[in-house]
């Protein structure tokens, strides 16, 4: 059975080492680039109003005896604020294609989604959707951003039948060469 738990940011450390074994099995990046994520989501911990939920297998063994749970998928945010990297460049992204009001409409008071994962073998269970759903729940920002692979991936759809819209397109984040979707949708979820 699948359960999610909330962690703050000293569990969320404490357990990077899973997060980051489930971020590079969904993700396949190349390896020099996941000591440099690491330091991103460590980072991330300390933002304000930082949240995460893993999700958990939990299940007992064949005595009976309850084992310890495993982590299959994980999904944190923070409110977003100036002097954030991924903020601030996606507010000048947004405000150069879409103007200053728009930009702070988006981005003044925003959660920021920054990494949902599930492992690839938990894949098409519904657990990404029902971990966007409970970080999501009871959030007070107005509205919810993220970014992902500007490709007809599944987790695209996800986000698009979720309510989520595409802001920008063909984003290229500084010193990248990948190409991005910036989306959003108001909060609460509905």
């Amino acid at each position: 059975m699948i359960e999610f738990r909330g962690a703050g940011p000293a569990e969320f450390t404490e357990r990077l080492e899973t997060v980051i074994d489930i971020y590079a099995a969904a993700m396949k990046p190349p390896v020099d680039q996941i000591a440099g994520r690491k330091t991103i989501m460590r980072n991330h911990g300390t933002y304000p109003y930082f949240q995460c939920y893993f999700a958990e297998l939990r299940d007992s063994s064949p005595d009976g005896a309850v084992t310890e749970p495993q982590i299959v998928g994980f999904a944190y945010g923070f409110r977003g604020a100036p002097g954030q990297w991924w903020h601030d460049v996606v507010w000048r992204g947004l405000a150069d294609r879409l103007g200053q009001e728009a930009a702070d409409a988006w981005m003044g008071y925003a959660f920021e989604l920054a990494e949902i994962h599930v492992h690839p073998d938990w894949h098409g269970k519904g657990i990404g959707r029902a971990m966007i759903t409970t970080l999501c729940a009871g959030r007070r920002e107005r509205s919810a951003i993220l970014s992902t692979h500007d490709q007809p991936t599944a987790a695209r759809h996800l986000y698009a039948s979720m309510g989520f819209t595409d802001l920008l397109t063909r984003f290229v984040f500084p010193g990248g060469h990948e190409e991005y979707a910036i989306a959003g949708r108001p909060l609460p979820l509905t």
